[in-house]
Formats: C-alpha cells, structure tokens, sequence
C-alpha cells in the first residue's frame, strides 16, 4: 500500500476548483476586453485597412472626389451607414482570414428611405430642395418621367456617379456637374 506523504501532486495542485475559476475570470475578463477594444477600434474607418480589399473604400472615403469623401468631410463615420452587428463584423473576419470572399466586394444597395433618414432632416440637402435645386430649364433628374427612383440608381458613394438620364437624353445640364460625376 502506499503511503501518503502530504504532499499534493501536480494535478491536485494545479486543478482544484479555485485556480480553475480564477483562470476561466481571467479569460473572460480579456475576451471580454479585446472585444471592447475591436468593437471600438471598428469605429475609427482606418481600422478597416486592416483587411487590404478594404483599401479602396477608405481611400474614397478619405481621400476622393467621390461621396463617401463627402460624408467624410461631414463628420460621418463608415458606421453611420454601415451598421453591422459583432455577429456580422466577426463573420467578416472568418471571411476575410479564410480568403471567402470576392473582389470587388458586392455592391450594397441603401434604399432612398435609408437615404432621407438623414437627407429628410437636412434642409440643404432635403429631397424636396434637391428637387428645386436641380430644376434645369431642359430637366429635373429628381422628377423624373420614370416615376421615383431609389438614391443609388445615380448616386455612388464608393465609385464614380452615374447620371442615369444619360443613357437616353443629352442634356446641357450634365456636363456642368461638378469632377465627383463621371462625364
């Protein structure tokens, strides 16, 4: 038989309950800690470079002619419109690291309702005052003969504008836009 000599062996030393409890609140406490920092950190739109397809949509945001520059200047951060949940951002990251995705990304499409929750409120930009503001004597784009159009059938943010109306009329008006228009 053997003999007990009080002293504990490595298991009875490293795995009683209160070391294993102490270990799982430190690995909480960090998870829970890195996950605070990313979420925050995913707020500033530089962290987004951080996955190289990424680049050119920061760079039009940051630096462009294009209207994410726009919403830039205006203090709008890549949250205010894209609002993807920790579920969504970590499914990216998988996507990412694992090389599951497609170059260029998808384009995502916001619906005009998605647009005037902002624009709605903003009276320089107020749909209604677009459409004043933009009533050439030839044409208005915002009252268009094909009824209500969503925002994006023109409107870019990441790319180069396209004046739908171009594709049937040649108006004056259009080669008066401003450098964020392709022409």
């Amino acid at each position: 038989m053997e003999e007990n000599t009080g002293r504990k062996g490595f298991r009875e030393r490293f795995f009683n309950k209160k070391a294993l409890l102490i270990v799982a609140v430190l690995v909480i406490v960090g998870g829970t800690g890195v996950g605070v920092f990313m979420v925050k950190a995913s707020h500033n739109p530089a962290f987004c470079t951080a996955c190289h397809i990424m680049e050119p949509y920061y760079e039009s945001y940051n630096d462009s002619n294009l209207l994410a520059n726009k919403h830039a200047q205006a203090g709008l951060v890549c949250h205010d419109c894209h609002e993807p949940s920790i579920t969504t951002q970590a499914e990216e990251g998988i996507k990412y690291i694992t090389g599951n995705y497609q170059t260029p990304l998808e384009k995502r499409s916001f619906s005009k309702k998605f647009c005037l929750e902002c624009h709605e409120n903003n009276e320089e930009v107020k749909f209604e005052n677009v459409k004043e503001k933009t009533d050439f004597d030839e044409s208005n784009p915002h009252d268009s003969h094909n009824g209500e159009l969503e925002c994006n059938t023109c409107h870019s943010m990441h790319q180069q504008s396209q004046v739908m109306c171009t594709q049937c009329h040649l108006f004056v008006w259009t080669t008066e836009l401003d450098d964020s228009w392709a022409k």
